[in-house]
Formats: C-alpha cells, sequence, structure tokens
C-alpha cells in the first residue's frame, strides 16, 4: 500500500514538473513572438493600446508603472471620447491644464449609464458639470452624435423636449437617402404611439422640410413628400397589423398614391411599397 502510494506521488511530482516546464517554455515562446511594451519604442506602445477599450486600458495600467504611463496618456483617452460620444461642449476646455480626456471619460460614461436608466437625470448630470452646455442645440449635437445612448430614453425624453426635437430633426442628414429609410431614422427618435393629430402633422411637415432641404435636386415639394409620409404610416399599419386580414396589394398603394398626389411616378410608388414589404413598418413599437 504504502509503495503504491510513493508510486503515485512520483507520478503527480513529474507531471507536474512536465507541466511547469511547458508552461515555462509557452512563456519563452510568447515572449519572443509578443515582445513587452517595455521592449518597444513609446510610440509603438500607444500604437497598441490604441485598439484597447477603456476597460483594457485600465487593465493594462496594472501591469507594471511603464505600463501605466502609457494607459493614461491622454491622446488615448481623447481618441475613445471623441469616438464614442462625437460632440460634447466640454471638448473646447482641452487647453485648461486641468482639463484631462481620462476624467471627462470616466463623467461622460457615468452619464451614459444614467441617462440610459433616467433621461432627465442623465441630461441634468451633463449640464451640472459643464460637459454639455444647457442648451437644445447643445443637448441635441450630444445625442446626435453617440450610438451609447438607448433610443427608446432618447424617444421618452425628446417627448417632453420638443425644443430638442427641433435641434434634432435640423442635424439628420438625409441626403441621397430613399424616402422610407430616411422617414425610419426620423422616427428612430419619435415615439411614433404618443403622437396624434396636430402633433404628428407638425413633426411629418418638419420632416419633409427638412428632406427637401437635404435633397433639393429629388423632384418633389414639401407637400408631395408630405403625403407620401402619411401614406407610407398607413401602409405599415395596414401591411403589419394582425388585426387587418386583407392586406393592401402593390397596385392598390399605387393607385392610392396616384389619386393623392399628382407628382409622383408608379415606379416611385412601387418601390416604396416593397420597402414596406420587406423592411418592415416604417414607425416600429419597437426598437
Amino acid at each position: 500500500m504504502g509503495q503504491s502510494l510513493k508510486r503515485v506521488n512520483n507520478n503527480n511530482n513529474t507531471s507536474n514538473q512536465t507541466i511547469m516546464t511547458k508552461r515555462r517554455t509557452l512563456l519563452e515562446e510568447l515572449r519572443e513572438r509578443f515582445p513587452d511594451l517595455t521592449d518597444l519604442p513609446p510610440e509603438l506602445g500607444l500604437i497598441v493600446l490604441s485598439n484597447l477599450s477603456a476597460t483594457d486600458l485600465y487593465l493594462a495600467a496594472c501591469v507594471n508603472p511603464y505600463w501605466a504611463n502609457l494607459a493614461y496618456d491622454e491622446m488615448l483617452w481623447s481618441s475613445l471620447c471623441r469616438s464614442t460620444w462625437g460632440s460634447v461642449s466640454a471638448y473646447r476646455n482641452k487647453d485648461r491644464p486641468e482639463f484631462s480626456y481620462r476624467k471627462l471619460y470616466l463623467e461622460l460614461d457615468e452619464a451614459t449609464l444614467t441617462f440610459n436608466a433616467d433621461p432627465e437625470l442623465g441630461i441634468q448630470y451633463l449640464t451640472s458639470k459643464g460637459i454639455v452646455d444647457n442648451t437644445p442645440k447643445a443637448i441635441a449635437q450630444f445625442m446626435n452624435a453617440t450610438n451609447r445612448l438607448d433610443r427608446r430614453q432618447v424617444r421618452k425624453f425628446v417627448g417632453r423636449r420638443r425644443d430638442v426635437l427641433d435641434e434634432l430633426i435640423n442635424l439628420h442628414n438625409y441626403a441621397n437617402k430613399f424616402l422610407a429609410n430616411a422617414l425610419r431614422q426620423f422616427f428612430s427618435n419619435v415615439d411614433a404611439r404618443k403622437l396624434h393629430g396636430t402633433q404628428l402633422h407638425s413633426l411629418i411637415e418638419k420632416f419633409a422640410s427638412r428632406f427637401i432641404m437635404c435633397n433639393p435636386d429629388c423632384g418633389l415639394d414639401v407637400e408631395t413628400i408630405y403625403v407620401l409620409c402619411y401614406s407610407l404610416l398607413l401602409l405599415s399599419v395596414d401591411l403589419t397589423s394582425p388585426h387587418i386580414k386583407n392586406k393592401m396589394s402593390k397596385r392598390e398603394f399605387i393607385r392610392n398614391v396616384r389619386h393623392a398626389t399628382h407628382h409622383v411616378d408608379d415606379e416611385l410608388s412601387g418601390h416604396l411599397y416593397d420597402n414596406i414589404y420587406l423592411v418592415g413598418h416604417i414607425a416600429p413599437q419597437k426598437w
């Protein structure tokens, strides 16, 4: 029994030694294939670290003081800030001695999380710290230049702040966009379920004006775009509602548009129908 246990212990020791040897060999191979940042010029080290996220940069800073010095470089954090939040009023303070992109990134990240939980508190956080100017245009620019904000919360916020929504509409670029796709982009910032009557009428007019401004050579006028937008909304409801059994056909849609306006050719109407049929509702209830 004792000899058996001794043989088992010897086998375990041999196995552990083999594993340790393999690990050392693997580490040596990795060092040869992937040199440490300390072996590279600082410029190359920064290029390597520029591919990391904010979380990874903080992890890299824990390796050693040299890595930390590179990971906290303002150039890296400037790139992260501007690629994540394209329009921030605080960027104009970059020449001040106390300004820090790393600190600003953390504040923007905190503000984003707060906004996605409660948009009013998120905007209050941004404006109270001077990160974003407390003006409709600055708030709209901030929302328009980042994809980190929950679009449902954006729609909730602009539903109460029409001044911000107006500025947001003016920031949208619909140049060379198909009308149906441009209208979807518009409704990504508007809760269509809560719009009725004059409110919907006003917003569709603003969209139509903006679309023509971005596409002055499209051959249509604001009134025609307005009619087409309403036609697309009605078609969307017709094709996607489970309560409507007899769906509108392509021929019927073309005929209806022809009766509503004489400035749209049948080919465009057909393409609009195909878009709704294939892509889906122009203002979906869920995003």
